[in-house]
């Protein structure tokens, strides 16, 4: 058995890095085999190993199978902005084509679950001329769509699922994280989006004062994903 997902999320606060981490500690409590990749990263850190990402080492701590640094994260830019602009500014061409061949060669390790986690939303540009979501595309990956739960959320969850079904690919499955502790009508509009949506509801994150793989995958059911 090996599933492949490609991440997204409805907005970049959305939660997909945590959620990313939780479904990888959930498969880790089967004793799955799990990768969990970051092709491209803006927003890291100097450091005297080189550019570092937290979201990238967090993917990289909860997956069971180890990889380094560079095969998690292959490119990353130093500034927290939009990949497309932090290429641009230094003169780097950014290309799905390029990613894919970064994840295809992380991909040849075995392992049972891998996760390929995006950037931002589903139409994040690489340039003028593609996003991000040409990456799924081009490795045949379903998508598991995280679900920023918070005012506003309906509108751009189903906009996102709509446009990964144009893009001709299959939504796996949805996960509603809290992302807002004060929003109103969440069980409302959890409702809606559970009548809307033809996928699979994986699971409700709740608002989490300490947030960690571990307490979002309590709340995560894998069984939908490793059925199909």
């Amino acid at each position: 058995m090996k599933k492949r997902f490609f991440i997204a999320g409805t907005d970049t606060d959305a939660g997909k890095t945590l959620v990313t981490a939780g479904l990888l500690t959930a498969a880790n409590r089967q004793n799955l085999k799990t990768i969990g990749l970051k092709p491209v990263a803006a927003g890291c850190e100097q450091t005297e190993d080189g550019l570092r990402n937290s979201d990238a080492l967090q993917l990289q701590q909860a997956a069971s199978v180890k990889l380094s640094y560079e095969q998690v994260n292959p490119i990353a830019f130093e500034p927290p902005i939009a990949p497309h602009i932090a290429a641009q500014q230094e003169g780097r061409n950014l290309s799905a084509d390029r990613l894919a061949a970064y994840c295809r060669g992380a991909m040849m390790q075995p392992a049972d679950l891998i996760l390929v986690e995006g950037a931002g939303g589903w139409r994040v540009p690489l340039s003028m001329r593609e996003s991000l979501a040409r990456l799924p595309q081009l490795l045949e990956l379903d998508v598991i769509l995280v679900v920023g739960m918070k005012l506003g959320c309906i509108n751009h969850a189903i906009l996102t699922a709509e446009a990964i079904a144009r893009d001709g690919l299959r939504l796996a499955g949805w996960v509603a994280n809290h992302v807002d502790p004060e929003m109103s009508c969440p069980d409302e509009n959890l409702a809606t989006l559970e009548t809307l949506f033809r996928a699979p509801l994986l699971g409700r994150v709740p608002w989490l004062n300490q947030p960690s793989a571990g307490a979002v995958a309590d709340h995560l059911d894998l069984q939908p994903l490793l059925s199909d």
